[in-house]
């Protein structure tokens, strides 16, 4: 059951990153309950979900500006606005709901440094699952 959870926790994650409404934290916690490794587990969410988020910023890299613009325009004026006042350092929030699938997909917008952009989301999304690990547990 675990081996076949890894691999649901892994896609949900993934699936959740991208611009698609799905979250995984429902997988995590039914997980964690039925004994799975704590550890095992935010790894494989926190991967599934980063790669989830590289989905988001190859869309954005690749994007057309102003078609990108024309989808979600206010969305995405919002996640632009934020990401110039914070800077880079809003992509430790790309776990956000709401928020964070724009702000990843504007980081490739705006030619982030891609070993930026993983480390610091890798550690906002890390840090989200071990707090819902924890306070699940």
């Amino acid at each position: 059951m675990l081996d076949i959870g890894l691999t649901g926790l892994f896609i949900s994650a993934f699936l959740s990153a991208t611009l698609l409404p799905m979250g995984s934290e429902g997988v995590l916690a039914s997980l964690l309950l039925a004994g799975g490794s704590p550890v095992t587990l935010v790894v494989m969410a926190t991967i599934g979900n980063v790669l989830g988020s590289v989905v988001n910023y190859a869309m954005g890299y690749c994007a057309n500006q102003g078609w990108l613009a024309r989808q979600k325009p206010g969305i995405m004026a919002r996640a632009e606005q934020r990401f110039r006042r914070y800077g880079r350092w809003s992509l430790l929030l790309a776990w956000v709901p709401i928020i964070g699938d724009p702000l990843t997909l504007i980081a490739g917008v705006l030619r982030v440094n891609l070993l930026w952009f993983l480390a610091l989301v890798t550690v906002g999304k890390a840090l989200r699952y071990i707090v819902l690990s924890v306070l699940i547990l």
